[in-house]
């Protein structure tokens, strides 16, 4: 759905990209019938050939925090599956947490989850890259605050 590639760094998601058979959405709330708490994921792609939804959320909490912070989102992002799934007419809708810790700490199941979405299993190298860059931004943020 993109036609033009730029490096990583340079690029900037639309908020909505969309063809006849899919849509992807970047950080924006879902409408459903029903008021649910957790409809924003970061990333909603639906599959409308084969009815499918998947909805990722992406979190980098501290190690401690890991398992709890990937509980939490399936069961967060949950309701809005089943609710997906009833008002869209999908035949599945799956939530998939993809979870670094900020110091680089990864849970066994993100290769699983990464399998999951057709990508690579050694894609958290670059998951990891980026969350390292994302905590020294900040740490450098920190210290340059007046």
């Amino acid at each position: 759905m993109i036609e033009v590639k730029s490096p990583y760094c340079k690029y900037t998601p639309a908020s909505v990209l969309e063809n006849e058979n899919f849509k992807l959405y970047w950080n924006r709330s879902i409408l459903t019938d029903k008021t649910i708490p957790f409809n924003r994921p970061d990333i909603t792609f639906m599959n409308e050939k084969i009815k499918n939804t998947i909805l990722i959320d992406i979190a980098v909490p501290n190690t401690h925090n890991l398992a709890k912070t990937i509980t939490d989102q399936q069961n967060n992002y949950q309701e809005l599956a089943n609710e997906i799934c009833a008002m869209s007419k999908q035949k599945a809708a799956q939530v998939i947490p993809i979870v670094i810790s900020s110091t680089e700490v990864i849970p066994k199941s993100l290769s699983q989850r990464l399998t999951r979405l057709n990508l690579h299993p050694n894609t958290y190298i670059q998951l990891q890259k980026f969350v390292l860059l994302g905590t020294c931004s900040i740490v450098r943020n920190f210290l340059n605050y007046k």
